[in-house]
């Protein structure tokens, strides 16, 4: 599997166009053609956002004016009815117009929540659906804690992103420059100046630092994804864990994974501590120089007490936007590496998708041919090679040989989870090339090897094989699987929920739940893979003769390791090394003397042996 996640080493400077890139990703999310709802919420949130920030520059004039009417200062450059109103009511006066600022903001954040919800909504969706479309050759690779941490940080990253694409740069500019005017036009060119100096130094050194800091929080999330990759693993083997007594052997594998993520995360502490004294070193120098100054300005006459408090108020205000600036670009940072893994998950390629005319599978008698097939998981080592083979409508063709022979490829090239190299496969002489996939499936049941079951209730994983059934529908089916009885003798009956992946539930159990599923499903073709090797032999009896009665009227592929199960086949093929060697109905092969006689008299031997034992 291509590793997505790129390493810091090559962040720069290729991350800078990836950040672009993921910021034009993100961006239709605010202004969807088909959603005017969006829009109108995005510019209402706006219009919110420009009324409060022209009140956070308005507000420290109410400051001023309070403080110089206080003050009794005749000089003051205040208009005339700010000094009118009087202490008491600039002081109400400045009150209210904080509150005005805040509630503006919040209007505008509560009117937004929605457009961000729904992208959250909409990209989770959307990689949620493409993990399904990606190839088996992509799941049989991946490591399910570190996608799932891909996705999960991608995710939580898209709304906080999308604030700043609105609320954050664009009006912090804003602020800045209105302020930056009005230091200018109130008092002279020195204190704009300073200011100036002051907000590049900070910008530049908080980027800077930032920069650096991506890479260490970079490590971090990788060493954080490692260790919750291995402790998803290893809970996910808990029985295996358990066998071979490795719980602790499994805790220092952990330890060994989140050792490297504290180091990571140190390091990320260590950083912030520096990078959070240089921001407040630069702020403050440039605050005590711009007081200093007003404070001169006052001794001397030419600014009144109330001109130095409103300096003070803009200089804070100043300090603000600037801090969250620190905070928000860092975070800026780390959403745009963090959504830009989950967009290069989403860029993984579907190695099998449809044709764009691709039309649905017509199942009229299901035949089924696999005309020269060659295939294989890499090119340079094929797997099946030239096959050959025809199951006839309605027949039963069983598939057997030694492990590695491409008996499981047969069938997940049927079920089309990759596409063959060479030849074709049809149905009904359709190539499954050129139908959709969804039809295909639909027209397919499997019963696997190890039947893994849903989290959830009997009743829910017996009616995933089809949703709309009735109640009545999944409950003939279980019976037809030979497994009401047990359900009606649990405490719970089929709401009695089954566990991860079925543990709760024996290996008998559950491939009778997944019979029982196929069944509901009433597909025209069956495929069987080798869905009694896992179990004992009475169980194997009593479910083979469910498979049996299921696979009336149907096209039956089954995949065998044990071959008594297969005697009753129409035709049975022996697979070997990717090529038919033998083909014929069980007595033609045991007649024939050849291979498949072979396995059958050193399974009888194996069979006689443990019976014996």
């Amino acid at each position: 599997m291509r590793r997505l996640t790129p390493t810091a080493s090559n962040m720069d400077p290729d991350h800078k166009i990836q950040g672009w890139r993921t910021i034009r990703r993100v961006a239709p999310y605010l202004w969807p053609e088909d959603q005017p709802w969006v829009k109108q919420r995005v510019v209402i949130s706006m219009v919110m956002l420009f009324i409060a920030k022209i009140i956070a520059v308005g507000t420290p004039f109410f400051y001023k004016a309070a403080v110089d009417a206080l003050a009794g200062d005749s000089s003051a450059s205040s208009p005339a009815w700010m000094l009118a109103a009087g202490a008491v009511g600039l002081t109400v006066a400045y009150g209210v117009a904080r509150l005005l600022n805040v509630g503006f903001q919040q209007l505008r954040d509560a009117i937004f929540a929605k457009v961000g919800q729904r992208a959250l909504r909409q990209l989770a969706l959307e990689t949620f659906t493409h993990i399904h479309r990606l190839s088996m050759r992509y799941h049989i690779t991946r490591k399910t804690g570190g996608l799932s941490r891909i996705i999960e940080r991608g995710v939580k990253g898209v709304e906080f992103l999308l604030r700043f694409l609105l609320f954050s740069i664009g009006p912090l500019i804003l602020e800045l420059t209105m302020i930056s005017i009005i230091l200018w036009a109130v008092f002279d060119f020195w204190y704009l100046a300073v200011v100036v100096v002051t907000i590049a130094g900070y910008v530049w050194f908080t980027f800077k630092v930032t920069e650096w800091r991506v890479k260490i929080r970079k490590e971090m999330n990788d060493q954080d994804t490692d260790a919750n990759q291995k402790a998803i693993d290893s809970l996910l083997n808990f029985e295996t864990v358990k066998y071979f007594g490795a719980e602790q052997r499994e805790a220092a594998r952990y330890d060994v994974a989140m050792a490297g993520y504290e180091k990571a995360a140190l390091k990320t502490s260590y950083s912030l501590a520096f990078l959070n004294f240089g921001q407040s070193l630069l702020i403050t120098t440039g605050l005590v120089i711009v007081m200093a100054m007003a404070a001169m300005g006052v001794q001397n006459g030419t600014l009144t007490v109330g001109d130095f408090v409103m300096v003070n108020a803009y200089m804070i205000q100043i300090t603000m936007p600037l801090n969250f600036l620190g905070t928000v670009y860092r975070e800026i940072r780390q959403a745009l590496v963090d959504m830009g893994e989950m967009f290069q998950l989403l860029e993984q390629p579907a190695e099998v998708s449809d044709k764009p005319d691709a039309k649905p599978l017509t199942v009229s008698g299901g035949e089924i041919v696999f005309d020269d097939v060659v295939f294989g998981y890499e090119a340079a080592r094929p797997i099946l090679k030239g096959i050959s083979l025809t199951v006839g409508a309605g027949k039963t063709i069983a598939i057997v040989g030694p492990s590695g022979s491409g008996k499981s490829t047969i069938g997940r090239l049927l079920f089309r989870f990759y596409d063959v190299n060479e030849g074709a496969l049809r149905i009904d002489g359709q190539d499954v090339r050129d139908v959709s996939q969804n039809s295909l499936h639909s027209q397919i049941g499997v019963v696997p090897q190890d039947t893994v079951l849903f989290n959830d209730t009997i009743y829910y994983n017996i009616a995933y094989g089809r949703p709309e059934a009735s109640r009545s529908e999944v409950e003939d089916a279980a019976k037809a699987a030979k497994i009401h009885d047990f359900i009606v003798s649990l405490p719970d009956g089929y709401e009695t929920t089954v566990g991860e992946r079925g543990l709760k539930l024996s290996g008998g159990e559950k491939q009778r739940v997944g019979i029982a599923r196929t069944l509901l499903k009433n597909p025209p073709i069956l495929l069987l893979d080798e869905a009694t090797s896992a179990l004992d032999t009475d169980t194997e009896r009593d479910i083979q003769d469910s498979l049996k009665a299921m696979g009336e009227g149907r096209s039956v592929i089954t995949i065998a390791h044990r071959l008594s199960t297969v005697v009753d086949a129409d035709e049975i093929v022996v697979l070997e090394e990717g090529v038919i060697v033998e083909r014929g109905s069980h007595d033609t092969l045991l007649e024939s003397a050849g291979r498949y006689s072979r396995m059958w008299q050193r399974q009888q031997s194996e069979e006689e042996d443990a019976s014996a034992a």
